[in-house]
């Protein structure tokens, strides 16, 4: 079962803002989450990895990376940054 995806506004204009052939690597690996979330022999290439309650974290390309949150109804994509932006949003206290 697959959930929709819920994406910050945020996240779109960063999406945009990236270079065509990023964009659409990115673009390309939400639209596998959507079907591999939860099933992790089908995720194993999104390098899908838990990093707290309900808090994910997904490869959108080499250099870039998703923070999702897995909610009732949906999948929250709520970041979008580089590897070294993602874990410095993780050590803040904002979802600890």
């Amino acid at each position: 079962m697959s959930k929709p995806l819920y994406i910050e506004p945020g996240v779109i204009r960063r999406l945009n803002s990236l270079p065509k052939d990023e964009r659409v690597e990115c673009l390309l690996a939400l639209c596998e989450l959507t079907e591999a979330f939860g099933r992790p022999h089908v995720h194993s290439g999104l390098g899908i990895r838990k990093v707290g309650s309900s808090l994910f974290e997904c490869r959108g390309n080499i250099s870039m990376r998703f923070l999702f949150q897995d909610r009732p109804d949906d999948l929250f994509i709520f970041l979008l940054g580089s590897h070294d932006e993602v874990r410095t949003f993780l050590k803040s206290a904002r979802f600890k």
